[in-house]
């Protein structure tokens, strides 16, 4: 009929809403019918009606209560048929209660002899599996529905290296889908890919790792799998490629270490790899064509394919992956992999809301989605299978793929609980696991105290935050205008208070309210993927300044973060000076912005050598992590100029009983301060050096934007 619309929704197991919109009233003793599946259809009883400018509301009540799992439609003569909407069910009370599932079996389950595919569709009337032997059509197979509204098939036979989906049927509207815990795919997600994960396993050499006591033990070295290795400077075989990150020893143009020799020389502890599951907007099997960061998720369980040779090749990305970790772990690295559970690329386009309507999506009371990510959609993470799906995928890549910590992306938008049971969960693994994320306090549905946030950090001990407060306090704030602001260690001394807060590790009251329970829970850092590279916030700041002045702003900063309690955290290339050309958001930018250009290494190679020196101070004389330590063994020495000493006692592990002074000169001249006693300099312009024999003066001289480590040993009583 023109001009007319017709729908029908659940409103309650017993009771269904009935809507036409017509230019044509419906005739007053026509019945209103309720057919399910292929059974005769019933009169419903109509308890309520209205009529509001040409929109008919008619509520039905049923004879019997609708169950999940059928097929239900609505008929009016004259109007014909419609299907009933049940993506409401997933509001109604105890929904969760009947059907959340605790198995740990789904996906596919495989061996040589069977094969059983199971999915979580509670609401769905029918589910198809189609599978295929490749070259082959797809061959159907109607699914049982079982306890909690999970679909199951079992096939006899040898199904390894068939490619699968699912049709859905939800309200009518059937959709093909892929295995939201599919562990392999073909290229771009096209079809998920049953495989025998036996044959994946590889010694991913995590005897070869240390352990670390605290979190403050660690360096953190952030990097990108395209970015580090796509660079035309270096003999690396498989640019862009897992492989190529696992390849020994490649080289610069200058015969420099590369790739993975040059990580293996920095003294970092962990490396963090942005995501590396297998995300959307980069075409897997034209990879040079486009670019991405990769927090634009699709597929949680399996590696992305424009990282392997072979994208096709549902094998191919997990052992590459994992010769990757391999050879990272062997190296002595830990891996840390950067994760998105807050949000998924188009939300109407994931197979979640495919597959379960209505559920994975968090809303505000008005029915809108919660869009506080930034990317129109946030995972609801305390509904129990959005928390089973995050807990699930964690726990998957670090017992599948020997992970060693996890840094969560808007970490503020995943609840306290799941952030706290995925740490417990992983501890019980490896004593020592990092969990750490970005704690911003965002505009969430999701209420403030539940929320993973900096606010909340006393809620969730052992679990670490980027402290977005050193960044601004020691280099200056970002966007919305403040670009061009700096910080403390750019010359700006009025932040020298604030420099105080950061070098205690926001855990001590000073100046500002403490923001930590302890320093275990401070990522210091000054420079990440996002944003402006520490180089071109310099630049901006001070446009005419020399190239050389510029490096040693940059020398002296990363000693910064070297020296403040908390946890050291480096962007791949922060240590040489990269820029990104002045741009600022490059996440599908392009290699132009975001590779590491590994021919400024071969030109300032001397800033290599000052980084890894000083990391080399770092991992010997340790620091604690103790907010109370750290607030009763130390005094700032304010000299003239907005220079900074920083004197120190007991709070570094390796030396208990030896005195330090940190003395921080952010000005763009010398500046002579008065010391009480003599003390042997170990970090200085030309970085660390141990036992150098190099003594202070009493009116010691501190060059332009230099810092100066002193330390004064306790068996010295004459001196």
């Amino acid at each position: 009929m023109l001009n007319t619309y017709f729908s029908a929704k659940i409103v309650n197991y017993e009771t269904i809403k009935v809507f036409i919109f017509s230019e044509v009233r419906k005739p007053e003793n026509t019945k209103i019918k309720l057919i399910k599946n292929d059974d005769e259809a019933v009169n419903l009883e109509i308890v309520r009606q209205s009529f509001i400018n040409g929109l008919e509301l008619y509520e039905c009540h049923c004879k019997e209560k609708l169950l999940l799992g059928n097929a239900y439609y609505v008929s009016i003569e004259s109007f014909g048929v419609t299907p009933v909407v049940m993506d409401d069910v997933t509001t109604f009370p105890n929904f969760d209660e009947e059907y959340a599932y605790k198995g740990d079996d789904l996906g596919f389950s495989y061996s040589k002899e069977k094969t059983t595919w199971k999915l979580w569709a509670p609401l769905a009337s029918r589910v198809v599996l189609f599978v295929k032997k490749f070259g082959q059509n797809f061959e159907t197979y109607k699914m049982d529905r079982q306890e909690h509204g999970v679909y199951s098939l079992t096939l006899f036979g040898d199904f390894e290296n068939y490619d699968y989906r699912y049709q859905v049927t939800n309200s009518g509207r059937s959709v093909i889908v892929t295995d939201p815990y599919a562990k392999a795919s073909t290229a771009n997600g096209h079809d998920s890919v049953v495989i025998d994960l036996n044959k994946t396993k590889i010694d991913l050499n995590e005897d070869k790792l240390p352990t670390y006591e605290n979190y403050v033990d660690t360096i953190i070295y952030e990097l990108h799998v395209r970015d580090f290795t796509i660079d035309e400077n270096t003999n690396i075989v498989n640019k862009g490629k897992f492989l190529g990150l696992a390849e020994e020893g490649r080289v610069t143009t200058n015969k420099h270490p590369a790739g993975l020799d040059y990580l293996k020389s920095l003294n970092v502890t962990h490396i963090q790899l942005l995501p590396i599951f297998d995300y959307k907007t980069v075409d897997e099997l034209h990879p040079d064509d486009s670019y991405n960061w990769g927090y634009d998720p699709q597929q949680y369980f399996v590696p992305e394919g424009s990282y392997s040779t072979n994208p096709n090749d549902g094998y191919a990305r997990i052992i590459e992956c994992k010769k990757m970790i391999s050879a990272l772990h062997k190296a002595g690295l830990k891996v840390n992999m950067d994760v998105v559970y807050n949000h998924v690329y188009l939300y109407d386009q994931s197979v979640f809301e495919a597959i379960v309507p209505n559920y994975y999506f968090r809303k505000r009371n008005n029915g809108l989605l919660s869009t506080a990510s930034g990317c129109g959609n946030e995972l609801d993470s305390e509904r129990p299978m959005v928390k089973k799906l995050i807990i699930d995928a964690c726990m998957y890549w670090i017992k599948e793929y020997g992970i060693d910590g996890l840094r969560f992306d808007l970490m503020g938008l995943i609840d306290i609980d799941t952030i706290n049971e995925i740490k417990n969960l992983a501890k019980n693994i490896k004593k020592d696991f990092m969990v750490y994320g970005e704690g911003w306090n965002m505009d969430s549905s999701l209420i403030e105290s539940k929320r993973a946030t900096i606010l909340n950090s006393y809620k969730l001990p052992d679990v670490a935050f980027f402290n977005d407060s050193f960044r601004d306090i020691v280099r200056g704030p970002s966007g919305f205008g403040k670009n061009h602001e700096s910080g403390y260690m750019l010359g700006n001394t009025g932040y020298k208070e604030g420099f105080k807060f950061a070098l205690l590790g926001s855990c001590v009251e000073y100046c500002y309210p403490k923001r930590f329970t302890s320093a275990n829970q401070s990522i210091n850092y000054v420079e990440c993927h996002d944003n402006q590279t520490l180089f071109d916030k310099i630049t901006t700041c001070y446009p005419e300044m020399k190239i050389n002045e510029v490096l040693r702003i940059i020398n002296s900063t990363n000693v910064s973060v070297v020296l403040a309690f908390g946890i050291p955290f480096f962007h791949a290339g922060q240590e040489i000076g990269l820029s990104k050309h002045g741009e600022d958001n490059t996440y599908n930018k392009g290699d132009k912005f975001n590779k590491f250009d590994w021919s400024i290494l071969d030109k300032r190679f001397d800033m290599y050598l000052f980084f890894r020196s000083i990391l080399a101070f770092r991992g010997k004389y340790k620091k604690t992590s103790d907010s109370d330590l750290i607030a009763g063994n130390n005094r700032f020495i304010n000299y003239s100029d907005g220079v900074l000493g920083f004197e120190t006692t007991k709070i570094i592990d390796s030396n208990p009983k030896n005195e330090f002074i940190f003395i921080f000169n952010p000005n763009d001249r010398g500046v002579v301060v008065k010391l009480e006693k003599y003390y042997e300099i170990i970090v200085a312009l030309a970085g660390y050096i141990e036992d150098s024999g190099l003594f202070s003066c009493q009116n010691e001289t501190i060059n332009a934007n230099q810092v100066l480590v002193l330390e004064r040993k306790n068996k010295w009583k004459s001196i």
